[in-house]
């Protein structure tokens, strides 16, 4: 048996409940302190490390007697982190003291910035961390620490895009408790996209449920799509670069053209995402962002969400671009008149639909968006 001391995210009862897959109820715990540390924010991440300075207390729970299978699911969730188990003296709230041993991040592997507190992160990462957290345990046993850990970044991306997915609007029509059974949840496949199966049932039209199916859904998360358009100048800025899906798909022409697109990252707003992508795709500052629709573009086999803009800009002003090397980008761009846009749409030799929605959407509202640059 093993004695556990959490000064972070895992003090987060629900989180160290779905790590351990068991009731917090069944744990042995008691609040504790180790002096001459601190608990500190983690620059450009969600969760705390925890360091050794004078003059600092950090606060935490003892949990007492884990079991070799918690031990090795909490080593499974902390492991891809490369935090190492540490023996330490604690305080407990009695007086006494206690051995436990506690995750420390390896030296300089994390640059700190303020303390932290559970509290605001619970507010602010609570909900994310809890999805994300579900995804990585169905791995345990069917991948190692390292690999799931290479994959954290797009798995808190999904879990970003599947919260902003629970808050949208209600179906009026259908009561998802009684109107959706699903059977089995299966996560199939963990990488930079996700790929989850279900067997599920869904009402029918006649109010009768479907036969049982078996179906599955690739998720990426949420995407910001912007066309660059210069209403001066009357031109809109493409990318073009390489798809693996389509290629995958055994598209002939795998090079696409495109708008600019990415991500959106956890924390952030589509409309952040678009400025962000833009410049670093294109080199393009843009003054502002048109919002044209969010819509998911495959529904019957993706779970991405995008939303699309056309975003307002001088676009004889641009930076390098090109995309990131660190994402295996290579974009190339060009600019070209909205009539040889439309001819192009007209000739049908675009391949990518958000291209195509944006296209038909400034054809619309073009002309509003060149009198206000008159």
């Amino acid at each position: 048996m093993t004695d556990l001391f959490f000064y972070g995210t895992l003090r987060y009862a629900a989180l160290l409940e779905l790590v351990l897959g068991r009731s917090g109820t069944d744990l042995d715990t008691f609040p504790a302190s180790l002096a001459g540390h601190g608990i500190f924010a983690v620059k450009g991440e969600i969760f705390p490390a925890i360091e050794e300075r004078a003059g600092h207390v950090a606060h935490g729970v003892l949990v007492r007697g884990l079991s070799n299978e918690d031990v090795a699911a909490l080593n499974f969730y902390e492991g891809g982190f490369d935090y190492d188990l540490k023996d330490v003296m604690l305080q407990l709230q009695d007086g006494t003291e206690a051995v436990a041993s506690v995750y420390f991040p390896q030296p300089g592997l994390w640059q700190t910035g303020p303390a932290w507190t559970l509290e605001e992160w619970v507010t602010d990462w609570g909900a994310l961390t809890l999805r994300a957290a579900q995804e990585v345990m169905a791995y345990q046993g069917r991948m190692n620490a390292s690999e799931v850990a290479r994959c954290f970044p797009s798995v808190r991306t999904r879990a970003a895009a599947w919260i902003a997915a629970q808050a949208r609007q209600q179906d009026p029509d259908h009561d998802l408790a009684e109107d959706v059974v699903v059977h089995a949840h299966k996560h199939a496949h963990l990488n930079f996209f996700g790929m989850e199966e279900m067997d599920l049932q869904f009402r029918r039209n006649d109010g009768s449920l479907s036969p049982v199916m078996n179906r599955c859904a690739a998720l990426v998360g949420r995407a910001a799509v912007v066309l660059p358009y210069d209403p001066v100048r009357d031109e809109v800025l493409l990318v073009e670069q390489f798809r693996a899906a389509t290629f995958i798909a055994g598209e002939q022409s795998p090079w696409m053209w495109e708008p600019v697109a990415g991500l959106v990252d956890p924390g952030e707003t589509a409309e952040q995402a678009a400025h962000r992508e833009a410049m670093e795709e294109a080199g393009v500052a843009l003054d502002t962002l048109e919002p044209v629709a969010q819509v998911y573009p495959s529904s019957g086999a993706s779970g991405e969400f995008i939303h699309i803009f056309v975003g307002i800009g001088d676009l004889s002003r641009r930076e390098a671009g090109g995309g990131l090397a660190s994402e295996g980008e290579d974009i190339r761009c060009k600019v070209i008149s909205f009539e040889d846009l439309m001819v192009e749409v007209d000739a049908q030799r675009f391949l990518d639909m958000p291209l195509m929605t944006a296209a038909l959407w400034l054809a619309r509202h073009r002309t509003r968006l060149r009198k206000a640059k008159t």
